[in-house]
């Protein structure tokens, strides 16, 4: 149910650059979400289909890409990314791992009219 208050935050976000530019209409939000975001795509345009109504972003086509986990394991300094079912890193086996991509949640970019 989070990704109500986050796509509220991402029309709001858009909503306040638009109108700082003086656009008519938003046309498409790129978004980029990391693979440990757990953000479900399809529960933001749910989501967002409802929300935007009523603006100027009202149809804007959302645009997702994901970007996949990086980890770094503070054992041996091995960078890898991580199978579906563990985090322990492929190299010395430890658990004691620093998420450094795949957590992201950002607007890349904002097209208006």
């Amino acid at each position: 149910m989070h990704e109500l208050a986050v796509t509220r935050s991402i029309l709001d976000i858009a909503l306040s650059h638009a109108q700082k530019a003086s656009a008519k209409r938003i046309t498409s939000i790129n978004l980029v979400i990391g693979k440990l975001a757990s953000v479900v795509d399809e529960s933001v345009q749910f989501y967002w289909d409802i929300l935007s109504n009523g603006t100027i972003a009202k149809g804007a086509k959302l645009n997702f890409t994901r970007i996949p986990a990086e980890m770094r394991c503070f054992d041996c300094g091995n960078v890898f990314n991580p199978g579906d079912s563990t985090f322990a890193c492929p190299v010395c086996q430890s658990v004691r791992v620093q998420v450094t991509k795949g957590d992201e949640l950002r607007i890349d970019s904002i097209d208006v009219e």
